[in-house]
């Protein structure tokens, strides 16, 4: 049997360099900055931050942070 261990952003997957640029926010359909100590990508437009997990951006807005 073997335990889960929380994700460290150490062992994260990076996305594809090339699979960022062609992503936009879905909302805006501004670019987006990727947040490499965050693991996130950043629309500053609607002022949200969508998540990447395992490599993979999750560019839903439900999943997304609010920016204050």
């Amino acid at each position: 049997m073997s335990e889960q261990t929380p994700e460290r952003p150490e062992t994260l997957l990076r996305p594809d360099p090339k699979l960022l640029e062609l992503l936009v926010c879905p909302l805006t359909k501004t670019p987006l900055i990727y947040d490499r100590e965050a693991n996130e990508l950043v629309s500053k437009a609607a002022k949200l931050a969508f998540p990447i997990r395992h490599g993979i951006p999750i560019m839903l807005v439900s999943e997304a942070r609010e920016l204050g």
